[in-house]
């Protein structure tokens, strides 16, 4: 059967490793002054991507539906798209971030959930606008088959 691993609990108080890292690094922007950024909506059919952008267009945080511990097809599902976008709304609040523009690309299920997570968190958008990319004449055509 194998050695059984034993993981030692942590105080209530107290964080793991990387969760002390990436609070320390949040703690870090939130003394920048910025209260303005971006949020970029990348939706695939495999997974959703939030960005959280500066106005210059410097990443201040991010998070997609696999970061989060979602595997497989429920990447892909609205409920995890909504879990992004609320994860992201929190760290916008902790930076300092409260007003943003949404900029969506991809043709993924989980777009509209994602904004709608946005907004219900207390984000105020000021605009939407879809970057999604849209072939003009699409791909070169198969030679004519010849008997």
């Amino acid at each position: 059967m194998g050695k059984k691993r034993i993981i030692a609990k942590a105080e209530p108080g107290e964080l793991s490793g990387q969760k002390q890292e990436k609070a320390a690094s949040l703690e870090r922007k939130a003394g920048l002054g910025i209260d303005e950024g971006r949020v970029y909506i990348n939706s695939s059919y495999n997974n959703t991507l939030i960005t959280l952008t500066d106005c210059r267009g410097n990443v201040l945080t991010w998070a997609s539906a696999g970061n989060i511990g979602f595997k497989g097809t429920k990447k892909s599902t609205p409920f995890a798209a909504s879990k992004v976008a609320e994860l992201i709304a929190e760290r916008a609040k902790k930076i300092g971030v409260n007003k943003t523009w949404v900029i969506i690309r991809g043709i993924g299920s989980g777009r509209e959930s994602a904004l709608r997570s946005l907004a219900s968190r207390g984000l105020e958008i000021l605009s939407i606008k879809d970057a999604t990319p849209v072939p003009h004449n699409g791909c070169r055509p198969r030679k004519a088959r010849r008997v």
